[in-house]
């Protein structure tokens, strides 16, 4: 059988639409390779600034319960504008946890530099809550979402308690 060049230019029209179609189902997958990995990209970096968020939330947390317990004198909670003090009266001075301006910083009374133990903070609220026999405080705290992926809010309560004199 003998192969004329019009039956050899339709064997390579063939091959050269194979070729193409090979091309567009590979760059169809790449781009949806891509994006998956893209999108994964992000979703573990929201994950990764949450438990960051809620390491340092914990963190404060425990400092300010620390910061309870060895109050030797009545906790002032102060409202005003700007936002929330309160002044914990320790046997060394005083310590004191302002919220402001999406900040909570500690600072002791003889001290000139607060320390920013949290900052990004949506809502800040100290409570006092009188009880039998002791004297429990309550703080509610929200923390402002880094990243638009993290889909569920930073929420957290934490309570200490002061034994009455």
């Amino acid at each position: 059988m003998k192969i004329t060049s019009t039956t050899a230019h339709r064997f390579a029209g063939i091959l050269l639409i194979e070729c193409l179609v090979y091309i567009a189902v590979f760059a169809i997958l790449t781009s949806i390779g891509l994006a998956t990995f893209y999108l994964c990209w992000n979703q573990s970096k929201a994950v990764v600034y949450a438990t960051d968020d809620i390491s340092a939330a914990l963190r404060a947390g425990e400092r300010w319960r620390a910061d309870m317990r060895s109050a030797t004198g009545p906790v002032l909670l102060e409202q005003s504008a700007g936002g929330q003090t309160v002044r914990i009266s320790e046997a060394g001075g005083e310590v004191i946890y302002r919220f402001k301006a999406s900040e909570v910083r500690r600072e002791r009374s003889k001290s000139q530099n607060p320390d920013l133990l949290l900052s990004r903070v949506k809502t800040s609220q100290m409570s006092v809550e009188p009880r039998d026999g002791v004297t429990a405080y309550r703080w509610e705290l929200q923390l402002a979402l880094r990243r638009p992926e993290t889909q569920f809010p930073l929420v957290f309560t934490f309570e200490a308690a002061q034994p009455k004199p």
